[in-house]
């Protein structure tokens, strides 16, 4: 038996509360082991985007643990918006810069890197336009690409393809899964898609709402890389059909 791939982020009963009665999470546990696509699924207002923002630093917990494991782990992330947040007075090559001008890289030095995201993103002939020249899908390229340029060993994805067109939807989804494979990073991802979450992830996390918390996990152990023809597969409709019950199990835990 493979040995399980190390920890690098632990939840451990967490809580956050806002305004001193909203009780956003209750008592959340989760471990996002290295190399993980992790999904978060549930209804609106479970909590999603909140744990996301508590990985991220953005909020801290109310109460509970989270522990990063290795020196400078925690700031060895990116964020994807469910917007893409560009610069609209920067060129693309210039929104890409950003993260890493915010640790003093200077632009010639970051231009090679700068040039190889975009080139993994499928921009690389578009490092010279504006945000007001591209269409939404090619935004939010650039958007992953910021996040990705500093390589870093954990990404956190905020619904950022529910705005686009299923076709465009379904391109994205599936450069991610190249993307991921090419840098070797891990994934926790927010969507309201349980198709999307089957294709993607490794392990699914069923969220319910009032309070949010999690009621269940699914493992989708279908081997990666996964193509069209696994969107096609029987393989793919069971998984898909379990996901669906429980997140229908999960809304009738909000209601």
């Amino acid at each position: 038996m493979a040995e399980p791939r190390p920890v690098i982020l632990s939840m451990r009963a967490v809580d956050k509360v806002f305004g001193g009665d909203v009780v956003a999470l209750r008592r959340l546990s989760l471990d996002v082991r290295d190399g993980d696509f992790i999904s978060l699924l549930g209804p609106s207002g479970c909590g999603k985007s909140t744990a996301l923002r508590l990985i991220a630093g953005l909020s801290h917990p109310t109460s509970g643990r989270i522990r990063w494991e290795g020196a400078g782990a925690q700031d060895d992330l990116g964020v994807v918006f469910q917007e893409p947040t560009l610069m609209p007075w920067a060129t693309v090559a210039n929104n890409v810069w950003l993260p890493l001008r915010l640790k003093g890289v200077r632009r010639a030095a970051a231009r090679h890197d700068i040039m190889e995201t975009l080139r993994l993103v499928g921009l690389e002939n578009f490092a010279d336009a504006y945000p007001r020249e591209l269409s939404g899908g090619m935004k939010m390229r650039v958007s992953i690409a910021r996040a990705m340029v500093t390589r870093p060993r954990l990404i956190l994805m905020d619904e950022p393809f529910a705005s686009l067109d299923e076709i465009t939807r379904f391109k994205l989804n599936d450069d991610l899964l190249a993307m991921k494979q090419q840098l070797g990073c891990t994934v926790v991802f927010v969507t309201h898609s349980v198709f999307e979450s089957v294709f993607l992830s490794n392990r699914i996390v069923i969220m319910a709402a009032r309070p949010g918390r999690v009621i269940r996990e699914l493992a989708i152990d279908a081997p990666y890389p996964r193509t069209e023809a696994f969107r096609g597969s029987l393989e793919y409709t069971a998984f898909t059909r379990a996901a669906s019950q429980a997140l229908h199990e999960a809304m009738g835990e909000a209601a």
